[in-house]
């Protein structure tokens, strides 16, 4: 997948389904409990969706109870932009991906140890690339 963040919005929607477009480009959200990965136990990376990077992996995939994938570090931090995000009246840090600008979702300070980080992530926006047996 290209990794070019200047494409337009008919070459992204090419590429993605209008929900991924939805969320990715335009900092959307995902309803809880609706995406096909927050309840998924399967090994592997989790890349962006929109150009392939590697973001999460599974080992650090835990179950937060809010509704989406949540992991307690990226895998690569270099992988991850963070952001100040003040919209909806709230202060949060967004995610985003450090290659092609995509919105992930936020992260959040009340996860486990041994970071105390929740990478609250938006299903839409990731794709499993499962472990070889």
């Amino acid at each position: 997948m290209s990794n070019d963040s200047t494409k337009t919005k008919e070459q992204w929607l090419q590429q993605l389904t209008p929900e991924q477009y939805r969320i990715t480009r335009e900092h959307g959200t995902e309803p809880a409990f609706s995406g096909k990965y927050h309840n998924c136990k399967t090994p592997g990376i989790y890349q962006c969706i929109c150009c392939g990077a590697r973001l999460f992996s599974s080992e650090t995939k835990y179950d937060s109870g809010s509704g989406w994938p949540s992991f307690w570090q990226p895998l690569e931090k270099m992988n991850i932009l963070e952001k100040k995000d003040a919209s909806l009246g709230m202060t949060r840090t967004e995610v985003l991906c450090a290659k092609c600008q995509a919105h992930l979702g936020h992260v959040f300070e009340d996860g486990p140890n041994p970071t105390g980080l929740r990478y609250c992530i938006n299903s839409a926006s990731l794709k499993l690339v499962e472990k070889k047996k």
